[in-house]
């Protein structure tokens, strides 16, 4: 049985094989790991949790320990990799627009999830309970969180328009249903390039 979320097996679907990929905030390594046996991909991964880097020691996987708010300037060129992937990490950079310039910047498509705040339980507990939700994909309380841009998939998606950036694919968790993703999709998953 894998120990994949469901976010990280969709990604595996969307990944060519052989290519090269970057994962930030790659924790783990488990979904790298996974991409270079199933898909024959050549990569790295940036993460700066001491414990998360062993991790990706012992499983093999090539890692950077980097804070990336920093950006990927001191260890990327332009156009290094065909894909750079950051799931479920957005929300917890300081700069989350720099981070998607740059990931466009050393890839040439970039995918992201993120948990969808516009979700409709995390909608039902604040509208109420009257305070900040607690769910699945957001299992913190507001004070111990790591999480400080939360988006709904519309703010992500203004976002992207405001940077001509190009969704090329939207999917969802948490829901069976092509309609109403922003309201009933509780982790949400793009893969974009640049126009």
């Amino acid at each position: 049985m894998s120990d994949m979320r469901p976010d990280q097996e969709l990604i595996c679907n969307w990944i060519e094989d052989d290519s090269r990929i970057l994962d930030l905030g790659c924790g783990d390594g488990t979904l790298l790991n996974s991409l270079i046996e199933r898909r024959n991909v050549k990569g790295y991964g940036l993460e700066l949790n001491d414990k998360k880097v062993l991790g990706c020691f012992t499983k093999g996987v090539n890692v950077i320990q980097s804070d990336l708010d920093h950006g990927l300037s001191d260890y990327f060129d332009n156009n290094s990799f065909d894909y750079v992937i950051m799931s479920l990490t957005l929300q917890a950079m300081n700069f989350p627009d720099r981070l998607l310039d740059e990931m466009l910047r050393v890839g040439q498509e970039g995918i992201i999830t993120f948990p969808n705040f516009g979700y409709w339980k995390n909608r039902i507990q604040l509208l109420l309970k009257g305070k900040m939700p607690v769910t699945k994909s957001l299992p913190n309380f507001w004070y111990n969180t790591p999480n400080i841009h939360l988006c709904t998939m519309k703010d992500f998606e203004l976002l992207c328009r405001e940077k001509k950036i190009h969704i090329i694919q939207r999917t969802v968790i948490g829901s069976r249903h092509k309609i109403a993703p922003n309201l009933l999709g509780e982790t949400a998953i793009y893969r974009f390039k640049r126009e």
